[in-house]
């Protein structure tokens, strides 16, 4: 019954917008199109864009931040979110050396040959491969698919060559924090009662990764493909996040850098969603957005 509600009041809200704000919507709709070619993300193109229909992609894309904020607050108050579930890689953590670097360069020794442009490309052909051993690409620790990456990309099927290769990803030499202030931001978002996750496509590596990176207490739950057995699109992912944090899908906000991962698929699972690099630029201006002075 509170969805419901909430969906009639969204209804209303946005019908008296429009027809208060149409000429503004349209000419706001024909500037962009014309800029770039198409409708850019986070404005107009509610009818071909599946993550702008329904009432949780209308309130961003139509409205705007700021109209959106000021009605999630003025439902919930001035923290407008429980929990925020993050992405790990590309948005929390990103590679600190090009993954074709590190590819040829620990491969030397093992015999490696292609350039940094080859082992790109066969890297890119053979992921976008689908993974036939099993619904999932990381099940546990996920080697069987890293192994058939790896030497797809380098041509190298050395055991030693991926072990250290795979081992290497699991150091904070890997790896860095994509924001440097996350860790002030994450502790005022906490301390104003807001729960935090990260939510990620990735292998058993992930927990030993953020460890070594020592930001694993910044957050109260892990939820991790290879552990739930659901990957990014899909909403079961995001639910057991909810689940773990102990709140209801529509409490919580995620935020990540792919549209069709994190967008749809939170969206679908009933959460709100920001794009990372579009809708929030760094995690005080998520944290704002959220209502937490920082």
């Amino acid at each position: 019954m509170g969805i419901m509600a909430t969906r009639a009041k969204l209804t209303r809200f946005l019908s008296n917008f429009v027809n208060n704000n149409s000429n503004k919507i349209l000419n706001s709709t024909r500037s962009e199109t014309c800029f770039s070619g198409f409708a850019l993300h986070s404005t107009s193109a509610t009818a071909a864009d599946p993550d702008v229909v329904g009432a949780r992609g209308v309130g961003l894309e139509i409205l705007g931040l700021k109209d959106y904020e000021d009605y999630r607050r003025s439902l919930y108050g001035e923290i407008t979110h429980k929990a925020l579930l993050v992405d790990a890689v590309g948005t929390l953590v990103v590679p600190s050396q090009p993954m074709a670097q590190i590819y040829r360069k620990i491969g030397e020794k093992y015999g490696v040959e292609y350039s940094e442009d080859e082992i790109l490309n066969r890297y890119r052909r053979a992921y976008e491969q689908p993974w036939g051993r099993s619904r999932l690409r990381y099940v546990n620790d996920g080697r069987p698919f890293w192994q058939f990456i790896v030497s797809s990309s380098t041509g190298c099927s050395d055991s030693q060559y991926f072990e250290e290769l795979y081992n290497y990803y699991t150091t904070e030499k890997a790896w860095h924090l994509y924001d440097p202030d996350a860790e002030n931001v994450f502790k005022a978002i906490r301390k104003a009662g807001v729960k935090l996750a990260v939510v990620s496509n990735f292998d058993t590596r992930l927990r030993p990764l953020l460890q070594a990176l020592d930001c694993d207490h910044w957050f109260d739950a892990v939820a991790v493909s290879a552990e739930v057995a659901a990957e990014k699109p899909n909403p079961t992912i995001f639910l057991k996040a909810c689940e773990l944090l102990g709140v209801k899908p529509e409490d919580a906000v995620h935020v990540g850098d792919d549209r069709r991962n994190d967008i749809w698929g939170a969206r679908d699972a009933g959460c709100d969603a920001w794009l990372w690099g579009s809708d929030v630029h760094s995690f005080k201006e998520v944290a704002r957005r959220i209502g937490v002075n920082v």
